[in-house]
């Protein structure tokens, strides 16, 4: 999953894929920073 979110930098699809509920957990799964992982979600609007 790491290499899904390296090359796409879609963290929502990660999300999905991982069956995660809430974005935190696909973000401690992926070892991100939250502020971060944050930031990139606002971008894609998730």
């Amino acid at each position: 999953m790491t290499l899904i979110y390296r090359k796409t930098q879609n963290l929502r699809a990660c999300q999905l894929l991982l069956g995660h509920k809430k974005i935190e957990n696909t973000v401690r799964y992926l070892g991100l920073e939250l502020d971060d992982a944050l930031k990139i979600s606002r971008d894609i609007d998730i």
